[in-house]
């Protein structure tokens, strides 16, 4: 197995940082937070006035589009990438410039206020796979509006529920997914959504995809080109550190959805935080993160993080296998020179099962490829060990959740590669104080199974 040098060997390890965390929290959290450009300052960093409902950096206004394009678009990296979209299943591949990018989400943003959308106001985004739909988002967030994607594909019913929780004042759809043997026609699931929604949305803007074009209902739907083709350009609005930027529906275990809202300025610091600490990757590296826009990985990791960062991202429209074989991944890792690449073990499996000796591995150079991540679900030990054997880095298993929208448990690679340790997430990240309780909630001894528990607030 290649051994992958830590980008911050100089500095602390990772106990030693969880550490320096656990002493002063606020200082640890101040600290970070110099690394992001704030149209204000705090007046503190944590607002525990009312807990357990805290406020991050209140007092401060911020905005996360300047922070994920304009500001690298005014600082060097205009003419980097900072979008490959790669899309199999169409058989495009088109990159959009850090500058490239904030032209477009400043052009859409443009669109939704002539909508009048405005800050605090709700959009829905029910997309598949494709750049607008990473547009759509940070135009939201340009603006001061707040998005709530849906999985792309998902029934109305469901896609009814989060309409008449969220309220939305514009939907952003198109009009089909591409499976690998079929279009999903997407129009028919949002207008019967609609139907069955209690509230309804004033305008839907829809994106024409070649593989099929849906029919517009008048005096509510608008064609996405024909918008952009007018628009004007919008600046980002600051806002408060504290209002929110997205909420993203999880079903949790039971009842109905749960909308988990992130707020701007601590999604901020501590996404950015996390990609050169967690994910070892400098400004500049390729970062791909195999997930859906629809889910927190998209958001966090395929999205912000990446962009917060100064990185390339790669958007993917496409399976683990069948589009075109298991070597799909390799392709697109050797292809757009990859350093860090994330998915979950499920996708593994499912390359593992179709090229159990790695045929598909070995047809690509993958010299610039550092680290492999896993998350989503537990990995089990036969998966990351096929993983070693065949990639020759290490894999990474780690934990969080939608609630959490970053890492709760893994090994940082930026701060030194512990080692590791097949079925374990290794050691708490600074900013999680985890701890395992019994039913009467007392901690439990070492070794004893109990239920999981974080203290909060969370990060």
């Amino acid at each position: 197995m290649r051994a992958t040098p830590s980008l911050h060997a100089t500095q602390s390890t990772q106990t030693e940082v969880y550490a320096r965390w656990a002493r002063d929290p606020e200082g640890f959290w101040a600290e970070a937070a110099e690394a992001i450009h704030w149209s204000k300052r705090w007046d503190r960093v944590l607002d525990s006035a009312h807990a357990p409902f805290y406020r991050w950096f209140p007092g401060a206004t911020v905005n996360t589009c300047e922070n994920a394009l304009d500001w690298h678009v005014e600082h060097g990296r205009a003419d980097q990438p900072a979008l490959i979209y790669d899309s199999p299943v169409t058989g495009t591949i088109k990159t959009f410039t850090y500058r490239e990018l904030r032209d477009a989400v400043a052009r859409f943003a443009g669109v939704l206020l002539g909508q009048g959308v405005g800050r605090g106001d709700r959009v829905i985004i029910y997309m598949p796979m494709v750049p607008e739909a990473a547009i759509a988002m940070l135009a939201c967030a340009r603006i001061g509006a707040i998005h709530s994607v849906v999985f792309g594909g998902f029934a109305s019913h469901e896609l009814a529920t989060r309409i008449s929780h969220a309220a939305p004042v514009v939907i952003v759809s198109a009009s089909c997914g591409i499976e690998v043997n079929r279009v999903v026609s997407y129009k028919p699931l949002l207008d019967r959504a609609i139907e069955l929604a209690e509230v309804k949305p004033r305008r839907c803007i829809i994106l024409q995809r070649p593989q099929e074009r849906a029919p517009l209902v008048a005096g509510r739907d608008l064609d996405w080109a024909e918008l952009m083709a007018t628009a004007r350009p919008a600046e980002c609005v600051p806002v408060a550190a504290t209002d929110p930027l997205y909420i993203l529906y999880t079903s949790g275990t039971t009842g109905m959805p749960k909308g988990v809202v992130r707020d701007n300025g601590g999604h901020l610091v501590a996404l950015k935080w996390s990609m050169p600490h967690i994910y070892g990757v400098e400004p500049g590296e390729v970062y791909w993160a195999a997930s859906d826009l629809g889910w927190a990985v998209g958001h966090s990791y395929i999205v912000y993080g990446p962009l917060f960062n100064g990185n390339t991202t790669v958007l993917y429209e496409g399976k683990p296998v069948g589009t075109p074989d298991p070597g799909a991944f390799w392709r697109v890792i050797s292809q757009h020179r990859v350093s860090v690449f994330f998915t979950a073990p499920t996708a593994i499996r499912a390359i593992k099962r179709d090229d159990p000796t790695g045929e598909h591995v070995r047809r690509y150079d993958l010299g610039g490829f550092r680290t492999f991540f896993l998350a989503g679900e537990r990995c089990d030990p036969d998966t990351l060990h096929w993983a070693e054997q065949q990639l020759g880095v290490p894999v990474i298993d780690h934990w969080w959740q939608t609630e959490t929208g970053w890492p709760i448990g893994v090994n940082c690679m930026g701060l030194g590669m512990l080692p590791v340790k097949p079925g374990s997430c290794a050691k708490p990240v600074a900013g999680y104080d985890v701890r395992v309780l019994d039913e009467d909630g007392k901690e439990v001894a070492a070794g004893v199974t109990g239920n999981i528990v974080i203290r909060l607030p969370l990060p």
